[in-house]
C-alpha cells in the first residue's frame, strides 16, 4: 500500500459524502423557514442560495469528520495491531505521530472553516472537533456513552448545515434526535464486525431504525414539513438498511455485521435526503441521492468503518 492511497484509507472516503448530506439537509430545512420555497424553488437556487456559505461548511464537514476518523485509528492503534494489521498504522506504512498530526489538522481545518461561514458555524463545528475528541479518546468502548457521543456528532453536523442561516439553529435544534438515534444504532452494530454480533444489540438497533423512521415520518405535523414529498425517500431507506440488518441479525456472522453497518453508513445520505425533501421538496431530496453512488462506488474500494 502507498502512503497516499493509506491516508485515503484513513479518511473513509465513501463516508465523506455522508458528511456532506448532513450539510445539505440542514440547509434545506433551514431555506425552508427562511424563505418560502415550495414552486419558487428553481429561482431561490438561481438567485438566492448562499454558495459561498454553502462552501466553506461543506469544507468544514469534510475536513471534521475526516479528522475523527483519522483519529479513530490513532486512538485504536493497539487494538487494530490484533484485530486489524492491516490498516495503515498497524501495517507501518503511517506512523502514528503522522496521523495524530493529521487527524488534528483536519479539525482544525474544519473548524476555521466553519468560521467562514459566521460565528454561529464556527461554534458548532467546534463543538463537532471536541465532541470527536470525547469519543475517540474517552467514550468509544463505553456501552452508552459511546453511541450517544456518536450519535451527538452527527446530530451536530446536521446542525453545521442548519447554520448557514444562524437564527433558524433554536428553532431546529430538534432535529439532532433523528440522526442521534440512527447514528447510535449503527454504533451499536459496528462492535460486531471483528467478533459478531450480540443478538440483543442487534434487536435494539433494528427498534432504533424502525423508530428513526417513524420519527421522519411524523415531522409531517411540522407545519413547513411534507411528509408525502418525504415518503419515497423513506422507502428507499427502509429497503437499503433494513434488510442487510435483519440478515445480520438472523446471523450475527462478522462478514454480515459488516454489511450492515456498510449500508447503515451509506443509509444516511436517503435518511438526509428524506429529511430534505420534506422540508424543501423532492428537488433538494434529489439532489441530495446524487452523493449516494459516489458513496456506493468508493465504498468498493475504501472500507466505510
Amino acid at each position: 500500500m502507498s502512503k497516499f492511497r493509506a491516508f485515503l484509507v484513513l479518511i473513509r472516503p465513501p463516508n465523506l459524502f455522508t458528511a456532506l448530506a448532513d450539510i445539505f439537509a440542514g440547509f434545506a430545512a433551514s431555506a425552508s423557514i427562511e424563505h418560502t420555497l415550495g414552486n419558487g424553488i428553481f429561482e431561490f437556487v438561481q438567485h438566492e442560495m448562499p454558495w459561498d456559505s454553502l462552501a466553506a461548511l461543506s469544507l468544514s464537514t469534510v475536513c471534521l469528520y475526516a479528522g475523527g476518523v483519522v483519529l479513530n485509528d490513532f486512538f485504536d492503534a493497539s487494538i487494530d495491531r490484533l484485530e486489524r494489521p492491516e490498516r495503515p498504522i498497524p501495517s507501518g506504512v503511517i506512523k502514528p505521530a503522522e496521523a495524530g498530526l493529521f487527524g488534528a489538522l483536519l479539525l482544525l481545518t474544519g473548524v476555521i472553516a466553519g468560521f467562514l461561514s459566521n460565528t454561529q458555524s464556527g461554534m458548532v463545528a467546534l463543538v463537532i472537533a471536541i465532541l470527536v475528541v470525547c469519543y475517540n479518546k474517552y467514550s468509544k468502548h463505553h456501552g452508552l456513552a459511546g453511541p450517544l457521543n456518536m450519535g451527538l456528532c452527527r446530530g451536530a453536523n446536521l446542525m453545521l448545515g442548519v447554520s448557514i442561516f444562524p437564527d433558524n439553529l433554536a428553532t431546529l435544534a430538534f432535529l439532532m434526535i433523528i440522526p442521534i438515534i440512527y447514528i447510535a444504532a449503527i454504533t451499536m452494530v459496528s462492535r460486531g464486525e471483528v467478533h459478531g454480533g450480540n443478538k440483543s444489540a442487534l434487536t435494539l438497533a433494528v427498534a432504533l431504525y424502525i423508530l428513526t423512521m417513524v420519527m421522519i415520518a411524523s415531522l409531517g405535523l411540522v407545519g413547513v414539513f411534507s411528509w408525502w414529498q418525504s415518503l419515497p425517500f423513506l422507502l428507499l431507506l427502509i429497503i437499503t438498511v433494513l434488510p442487510p440488518l435483519i440478515k445480520a441479525w438472523r446471523n450475527s456472522l462478522p462478514q454480515l455485521i459488516g454489511r450492515a453497518v456498510k449500508f447503515g453508513v451509506i443509509g444516511l445520505i436517503i435518511l438526509d435526503a428524506a429529511i430534505a425533501a420534506g422540508f424543501a421538496g423532492w428537488f433538494f431530496g434529489l439532489l441530495l441521492l446524487i452523493l449516494l453512488p459516489f458513496s456506493i462506488l468508493l465504498a468498493k474500494a475504501f472500507a466505510v468503518t
